[in-house]
């Protein structure tokens, strides 16, 4: 994914969660395998250049392209996996990844063996807590232009939390409805149940910076914060709570 992948857990260090360690971090490598549009012999590169069929390829790749097609109707065209003009799940699929690589932890929180795991790729965040603990995580939101400072923190028991916006790749967000890049300064960062939903909430709110809030009805997101140029609108259960100027500016 190009990216580096940590894994935080809370608890005894045994074999179960060695193995549920090694499990995890097998299937972020295997995901990478079928869908990085960086390796020529990825599934998602052979249906690009070879001109396979989706029932030629890993299950997964027919699976992810179907909410990518949800998420294309849901964001009204702020996300499409296919504005290239050909399928690259980029905004979607690290998310889902991390979600499928953090279930293999779902037995030994289930029977408390240990209190709580943090996956974490990329800097976007699954985020679990065993049933019954207390165990909360504090994720502090990075300031997209001011380095050390936080825009904000949140505190989440069992959920996600991603961030998308031009800090620090720089332009390489496109709208998908008009083909430009998104020159930013811009961020977004959105909390949802699982990091898939996060991720891909997180990009279409990038790319509607805050200007654009219609897109919001639709999510199926918890809350979130958009920056731009040092305007900050936050969002909860669909509705907008606060617009102001930051007080750290652009």
């Amino acid at each position: 994914m190009g990216t580096v992948a940590s894994l935080t857990v809370k608890g005894t260090r045994t074999v179960a969660v060695e193995t549920a360690f090694a499990a995890a971090l097998a299937r972020l490598r295997d995901d990478e395998r079928v869908f990085s549009t960086y390796r020529v012999d990825s599934d998602v590169s052979r249906l690009r250049d070879e001109g396979l069929e989706l029932g030629e390829l890993d299950a997964r790749v027919a699976e992810v392209a179907e909410r990518c097609r949800d998420l294309r109707l849901a964001s009204g065209g702020r996300f499409d996996a296919h504005w290239q003009g050909w399928f690259d799940p980029t905004g979607y699929v690290k998310g889902w990844s991390v979600d499928a690589a953090a279930a293999a932890f779902d037995e030994l929180l289930a029977d408390g063996v240990v209190e709580a795991v943090g996956l974490n790729v990329g800097g976007d965040m699954r985020l679990r807590t065993a049933p019954g603990s207390e165990h909360a995580w504090t994720v502090g939101i990075a300031h997209p232009v001011h380095a050390g400072v936080l825009l904000a923190t949140v505190e989440i028991v069992d959920g996600a939390v991603a961030t998308s916006g031009t800090a620090e790749r720089g332009a390489h967000l496109v709208d998908p409805r008009t083909g430009e890049r998104r020159a930013g300064p811009v961020s977004a960062t959105v909390l949802a149940d699982d990091l898939a939903t996060a991720d891909a909430w997180a990009t279409v709110a990038a790319i509607a910076g805050v200007d654009d809030f219609a897109w919001m009805p639709a999510a199926p997101v918890a809350s979130g914060v958009v920056w731009e140029h040092g305007d900050v609108r936050r969002f909860a259960g669909g509705v907008e709570v606060t617009a102001f100027r930051s007080a750290v500016a652009g």
